[in-house]
């Protein structure tokens, strides 16, 4: 059963608004890319603290890889499930439009990496300000 909206604004330790800038670590093979959690890394910049009380890292380091490509949700918003991107193999999206926004909804360990086919790291429109996942 997947997870509804709400339950993933109720379950997500913190949920942010980020901007996927550049790798803090490269993918080891830059040609063969995984559909799970990858061993690269990208600097996220922090722009906004949407739910939680917790000290954020900064800066905070995900697992994933850039892109140049969109890859937005297909859906309506309020979104129910993951972007195109995470539609095969481990059913999660790890990769990033780099210099785009995100909504990150992240667990205690800042992760989005803890629901499968969850919309948990969805690209946001530009301006951000319009997007209607994030004014959902």
């Amino acid at each position: 059963m997947l997870t509804t909206p709400e339950e993933l604004v109720s379950k997500a330790h913190v949920i942010i608004r980020a901007t996927a800038v550049n790798y803090e670590k490269p993918p080891k093979e830059p040609n063969m890319w995984t559909t799970g959690i990858p061993d690269s890394i990208i600097k996220f910049e922090f722009e906004e603290l949407i739910k939680g009380n917790k000290s954020i890292p900064i800066p905070l380091l995900i697992n994933g890889y850039l892109s140049q490509y969109n890859d937005f949700n297909d859906h309506s918003p309020p979104y129910m499930f993951v972007r195109p991107g995470g539609r095969r193999g481990s059913c999660i999206a790890n990769t990033y439009k780099q210099d785009a926004e995100f909504l990150l909804f992240l667990n205690d360990k800042f992760t989005p990496y803890w629901d499968a086919l969850t919309p948990v790291n969805e690209q946001l429109y530009s301006p951000s300000s319009a997007d209607q996942w994030l004014q959902w």
